[in-house]
């Protein structure tokens, strides 16, 4: 591993949410094809959107993929953790 690649290693900390939790997309989401039975580029999540952690995965064993279902979208969409923010601490709502 080359110098300076080691804070690319996400995995090596625990993950930032877990099944439960309560998050809000912090960047849209458009599909790129990976989800079936959506057009191309159709917005699968807005900028807001509040959602659930389903699951917690790997990618490329370097990164944690969130399985987000947006319950009022009708999707579920993995996403990574910097495009996530927690929408509740101890049951309150964040501002």
């Amino acid at each position: 591993m080359g110098q300076g690649r080691e804070e690319d290693m996400e995995v090596y900390q625990k993950p930032r949410f877990l099944p439960g939790d309560k998050v809000r997309a912090t960047r849209q989401v458009k599909n790129d094809g990976t989800v079936p039975y959506r057009e191309i580029g159709e917005i699968l999540v807005r900028k807001g959107d509040i959602g659930y952690v389903r699951d917690v995965g790997m990618f490329l064993q370097r990164y944690y993929v969130y399985a987000v279902d947006f319950i009022a979208r009708g999707a579920v969409v993995g996403m990574r953790g910097r495009e996530l923010a927690c929408a509740e601490i101890a049951g309150e709502p964040v501002p």
